[in-house]
């Protein structure tokens, strides 16, 4: 299990919002049945590093599909071999 965060910036649209793009990733990530926690400035995804990989594909390329000509998307993953790793274990140690 790895932790994949990810946050999509679409560039020239009309409006400074874009809850909308979020709305569509969140989407996209209940369709693929992984664990997800939206945070002010990204959405954190669990999952095996192949879906997670799939899955920040897929929102890059359904924002870029919406009626813009630029996406800015950042990743962030953290993946780790000794053990298992989750977001609340995560959550956790630091409380």
């Amino acid at each position: 299990m790895a932790l994949l965060e990810i946050s999509v910036v679409p560039v020239g649209t009309n409006t400074a919002s874009f809850s909308s793009y979020v709305t569509n990733a969140v989407n996209l990530i209940e369709q693929n049945g992984l664990n997800y926690q939206v945070t002010p400035t990204a959405t954190v995804i669990e999952g095996d590093i192949n879906q997670l990989m799939d899955i920040a594909k897929q929102i890059h390329q359904n924002a870029m599909a919406n009626g813009v000509n630029r996406v800015i998307t950042n990743i962030s993953i953290d993946d780790r071999t000794d053990k298992k790793v989750n977001m609340l274990q995560q959550i956790q140690v630091v409380q």
